[in-house]
């Protein structure tokens, strides 16, 4: 069986795409369905590549029980060969992905998508951004997207 395949994009890869990541791996994994997918993660811009995600982010995260493992790293166009979904945390994101692949004729295998366009229980249509602000904010987060997650594994289930 092919394997599905999901790539998170937030602008550093710190905060929101490998904290969607690591929830959506944990779900899969819940469900016994971690065989069927790829799942990484990336940002828009190149700040952090090769770094954790933001400390506040994995301690969030590990209070829920879900470990945040990923090293930060930036989106690239083999990115839009090889996944079959790229989600975009907010609307700059959404727009930088579709720059990156219209700048580069990449081929039209991936299906780019908001995340927040699989919520159910937020009205945000943006998963807001954390690093500049307090604690609650990477809690708020986490809630957003554990909603948009298990919205979107239901979508393609």
């Amino acid at each position: 069986m092919k394997k599905i395949s999901v790539l998170f994009v937030c602008l550093g890869n710190i905060c929101r795409s490998p904290a969607a990541e690591a929830i959506f791996i944990d779900l899969v994994k819940k469900k016994g369905l971690a065989d069927r997918f790829i799942i990484d993660s990336a940002g828009t811009g190149g700040w952090h590549i090769g770094k954790e995600a933001d400390a506040r982010m994995r301690i969030s995260a590990e209070r829920r029980g879900i470990n945040i493992l990923s090293k930060a790293r930036q989106i690239n166009t083999k990115d839009f060969e090889n996944f079959n979904y790229i989600l975009a945390m907010d609307n700059s994101n959404f727009k930088n992905i579709n720059d990156l692949k219209s700048r580069n004729s990449s081929p039209d295998f991936s299906s780019i998508k908001k995340i927040q366009n699989f919520r159910s229980a937020f009205k945000d249509l943006e998963v807001p951004d954390p690093y500049f602000g307090g604690d609650e904010g990477f809690d708020h987060v986490l809630d957003i997207l554990e909603d948009s997650v298990s919205g979107f594994l239901e979508s393609i289930s």
